[in-house]
């Protein structure tokens, strides 16, 4: 992938962005865009992701409580609406459509963007410039108590889970947007979420522990036989919000090997939980940092969240990942530990899970 002008940007493998879900509510709302043109709204398309050096990542497939586009952006994040528990049919049948609507992606894409089972398939897209999508559930209402939709959507690619989004369901509960807070805030996994988390381990699909109880880590890693990931959250000693991980929690991540990737949301950064787009991009380098400190350079990534959520004024959307790496430049670190956080990182946990 090449920048429209001058060197070639850093890749970037990216942990989570909530782009299908944002094409789905467009298109359902009568709104649709194609991914292939270039847009000012939401965070991804394929032309900015190119001059950014986007090379792929986790694409989330979530299911909002609120699924009208215009009343979610009105309610705020602590607005009890968004964390309405859902039903299995509904929500399957929203991740079909975002299941469906990533192979289109990848059949409409003239070979630009490739859907990605496994490490050695993410390392030819990248190497051959090709999008490399993975698909991740956010959330895992879509799946009920037999798992069989699992079985189903891993034939389709999916190869990351996280069994909970901030709210619970029958795999176990999840954290509150909750600032300043700790993340034990309710029950860990169920008996169901148990049984989910070892499937996922024998089908080969990463649990992610990013939106669970602080209960719910421990469970997953007393039970899980992978590395621990976090796919999008941010040290708590720096921004003391229920997302964010505890240092105990990162020594766990780190014994593991596994890994967790930076959020660019920027209440999740602030020392003030504030969701404030004026936050300076040395605040990410400043988690980036901290993370290293406690995981060692082989276990932090970035895990953005676009179109997810409130981005720094300085990255704006994908096509801004230049002047993050040029931030992690200034701040002294050298080139190979910043291939490790933009992209190595990530595809070297995923081989170690086995993927």
């Amino acid at each position: 992938m090449e920048a429209h002008h001058g060197n070639p940007p850093v890749l970037v493998f990216d942990g989570h962005n909530d782009t299908l879900l944002k094409l789905e509510m467009r298109e359902r709302a009568g709104r649709g865009k194609s991914f292939f043109e270039r847009s000012s709204e939401d965070h991804i398309d394929m032309l900015r992701a190119r001059e950014g050096g986007f090379a792929g990542g986790l694409f989330a497939m979530f299911v909002p409580s609120v699924q009208d586009m215009q009343l979610m952006r009105s309610l705020g994040s602590a607005d009890p609406r968004h964390y309405q528990r859902l039903g299995q049919e509904e929500a399957l049948s929203w991740t079909l459509s975002m299941t469906s609507r990533a192979l289109k992606l990848e059949t409409e894409s003239q070979g630009t963007c490739r859907i990605t089972r496994s490490t050695g398939e993410i390392e030819a897209a990248m190497a051959a410039g090709q999008m490399a999508m993975v698909l991740h559930i956010e959330g895992a209402e879509c799946i009920g108590p037999d798992l069989a939709a699992l079985d189903v959507l891993h034939a389709a690619g999916l190869r990351s889970l996280g069994p909970v989004w901030s709210r619970r369901n029958i795999f176990g509960d999840g954290v509150p947007m909750a600032f300043p807070s700790s993340p034990d805030t309710g029950e860990g996994l169920t008996d169901l979420g148990r049984q989910l988390v070892r499937r996922c381990n024998a089908l080969g699909i990463m649990v992610d522990l990013s939106h669970i109880t602080e209960k719910g880590f421990w469970d997953v890693a007393a039970i899980s036989d992978r590395p621990l990931i976090a796919s999008h959250s941010n040290a708590h000693a720096l921004c003391p919000s229920a997302r964010n991980l505890t240092d105990r929690q990162l020594a766990a991540i780190a014994e593991s090997k596994g890994l967790a990737g930076v959020n660019f949301h920027c209440a999740f950064l602030r020392e003030d939980g504030r969701p404030d787009s004026n936050t300076p991009l040395e605040t990410i380098v400043r988690h980036a940092a901290y993370l290293i400190e406690k995981l060692g350079e082989d276990h932090v990534g970035l895990g953005s969240d676009f179109d997810g959520c409130l981005v720094p004024r300085d990255i704006g959307d994908v096509s801004g990942l230049p002047r993050l790496i040029a931030a992690f430049r200034k701040h002294g670190f050298g080139e190979n530990l910043i291939e490790k956080l933009a992209w190595r990182n990530w595809v070297s946990v995923i081989a170690r899970s086995g993927i």
